[in-house]
């Protein structure tokens, strides 16, 4: 089966995202480059998920024009596979896989060190301001799918408010489940695997 993804195309870089496997979604300079780190990330990406993600051809069914968040670091732009629900029961999959890219992202941050190593000019956060990021992240993304969620808030039960949104059948909202679940996601992978680039 093909595994499909897109590629979202800024002025300065492209990411390509994966439609079915949530998280699964790495940054470039140009399409090749975005490719070429999308598959590299194969291995490091199952480690995260219980099911088997190799040996699929990958199949580029889109491109979408970024924005200037895309240029900033995060993909952002809906295509048009986003205009139509997907399925209850994928979407609840993808749903899982969020919630495995969570606790991949719990299991990082409980054994890396405090401090993390920083750059060259000695930028950079610890783990702790990576982990406090995005956890608020988070709490913003709620908002692009009609959940208010009060700051404060318990990670735990926010997590699970999300997942409570994201599983029902909400609708007119400025993000669809799955492009919200596709996001999260993400964005808690590329900081689980930032941790883990830089503990030392």
């Amino acid at each position: 089966m093909a595994h499909r993804i897109y590629l979202e195309t800024a002025k300065k870089s492209v990411f390509a995202v994966s439609l079915d496997w949530p998280g699964w979604c790495r940054r470039g300079r140009d399409a090749d480059d975005a490719l070429e780190q999308f598959l590299e990330y194969e291995s490091r990406y199952a480690l995260i998920v219980s099911a088997d993600v190799t040996n699929d051809d990958v199949e580029v069914v889109g491109n979408v024009p970024g924005t200037p968040i895309t240029d900033f670091g995060a993909p952002r732009a809906l295509g048009p596979w986003d205009d139509h629900p997907v399925a209850r029961d994928v979407r609840l999959i993808h749903l899982d896989v969020l919630r495995e890219c969570w606790a991949y992202f719990d299991t990082v941050v409980d054994a890396a060190p405090e401090r993390l190593t920083k750059g060259p000019r000695g930028g950079g956060r610890d783990r702790d301001q990576i982990t406090d990021h995005v956890r608020e992240a988070e709490r913003a993304c709620a908002s692009k799918i009609g959940l208010r969620i009060a700051p404060r808030t318990p990670w735990e039960r926010q997590r699970s408010l999300l997942s409570e949104r994201l599983a029902s059948e909400y609708a007119n909202e400025k993000w669809p489940a799955d492009f919200a679940i596709r996001i999260i996601a993400w964005h808690v992978a590329d900081h689980a695997w930032e941790i883990q680039d830089k503990t030392p």
